[in-house]
């Protein structure tokens, strides 16, 4: 067989294997009716959000990818394609595109893809997964191409460079003592999704063990026994045994950092979508009844940056936390059988939130991005109030679960349909 043919068959493969997944359930729950408001405003949503990228757009460099907005100066701030949010723009536009069917918004969602190809092989971005998988991961589902497939495959390859077999996990963050300390951070879960995709994509069963591996040594580490969460936990890189642990982004090194909690929320979700061990819903579930429970957690349900600063109520949201957890309670909804209908709720709480004009930006304002009120690095003050590139993109995937869940009258989220 030649090579071309090869590559034609597993991606022939590849399409029928994420088919099948997103076609079985095991759930038998009847999906929740959505609410009206909001399911009657889906499609402008959607258009809103397209438009308001063909404005960012229009000021971003052609070598560069949106980063942040600052009001006061008008400025949009950009990255390179190695900075860790990259990803989120591409995946963002492609959802759009494949909402809206707008050409131009697929356009830009092509060329920005290029932007990104060359980080395919760069061994020190631990935040590949979200990087690659995001943008070519979700191109791929909407315009599967052979191109796209090698891309994420050959990222794959090169993310399990920084897996320690000692550890179980994946280096998060170079530093100067590599051979001493071995950094792992809650983030890194979004890594989840690009190793299970190549496991399915290539047959290779590497990539599913050193998911799971991950996954399992987050929450021994960075679990809590209240099942808050702790971001960063540093390893001895030669025992694997904690050296010590901290939140460089929470207020404290024992309170909840809530994009942390959203991160972990999940990631631990789809570990279970991948996996079907009840162990792991188990995990997802246990950090679904944290934030459920958090009496922090506002009224509008879109969380404050951390759930114990001192400061509540007269500090600080964080959209890309609320817009994280969304997504990730509506799927959820769907494998729960006992909180199914909570879950469901929450998700959808936290979506019309985020819809309403106290988040979303008017047509033409907050320099092209989607959602206001944005904490990025709030202990620094670095990114603060501000839209975040990450949120949008979360945002319209919870807009998509939902709407899938809602008008299409499935029971379940349908797994790989969107990233």
């Amino acid at each position: 067989m030649t090579r071309k043919l090869l590559i034609k068959k597993n991606l022939l493969l590849l399409l029928l294997s994420l088919f099948t997944i997103a076609s079985c359930s095991t759930n038998k729950q009847v999906a929740t009716k959505g609410s009206k408001p909001l399911t009657e405003t889906i499609t402008p949503r959607f258009k809103h959000a397209g438009t308001q990228y063909k404005l960012l757009m229009e000021d971003l460099p052609d070598d560069k990818l949106p980063k942040t907005y600052v009001k006061k100066t008008n400025f949009l701030e950009t990255s390179g394609p190695d900075w860790w949010t990259s990803g989120f723009y591409p995946g963002t536009l492609w959802a759009l595109f494949e909402e809206t069917k707008d050409s131009v918004l697929l356009k830009e969602a092509q060329r920005s893809l290029k932007l990104l190809v060359k980080q395919q092989t760069n061994s020190k971005l631990a935040d590949l997964g979200p990087i690659m998988y995001n943008s070519f991961g979700t191109a791929m589902k909407i315009d599967p191409q052979v191109s796209y497939q090698k891309t994420l495959i050959a990222s794959a390859k090169t993310l399990m460079k920084r897996y320690s077999p000692k550890v179980k996990a994946i280096r998060s963050w170079d530093t100067r003592q590599n051979d001493k300390e071995f950094v792992v951070v809650i983030d890194h879960l979004m890594n989840l999704e690009l190793l299970f995709w190549a496991t399915h994509a290539t047959g290779d069963s590497t990539y599913y063990k050193a998911a799971c591996n991950e996954a399992e040594t987050i929450w021994k580490n960075h679990v809590r026994s209240d099942y808050s969460t702790c971001q960063i936990v540093t390893f001895d890189t030669k025992t694997g045994k904690v050296k010590h642990k901290r939140n460089a982004q929470g207020y404290n090194d024992e309170s909840c950092w809530s994009r942390g909690q959203a991160w972990a929320l999940y990631g631990f979700t789809v570990l279970y979508r991948e996996t079907k061990n009840p162990v792991y819903l188990s995990y997802a579930e246990h950090i679904a009844q944290y934030v459920l429970n958090n009496p922090n957690l506002p009224k509008d349900k879109v969380p404050y940056w951390d759930f114990n600063s001192p400061e509540i109520p007269n500090t600080y949201r964080d959209v890309s936390a609320a817009a994280i957890m969304s997504a990730a309670f509506l799927e959820l909804s769907g494998y729960s059988i006992n909180n199914g209908k909570a879950y469901f709720k929450t998700g959808e709480a936290m979506i019309e939130s985020l819809a309403s004009p106290e988040y979303t930006a008017l047509l033409g304002a907050n320099g092209g991005f989607i959602l206001m009120h944005g904490a990025g690095y709030i202990p620094v003050m670095a990114e603060v109030d501000v839209p975040l590139p990450y949120a949008d993109y979360y945002y319209i995937l919870a807009l998509k679960r939902y709407k899938m869940l809602t008008m299409n009258n499935l029971n379940v989220n349908a797994g790989f349909k969107f990233p």
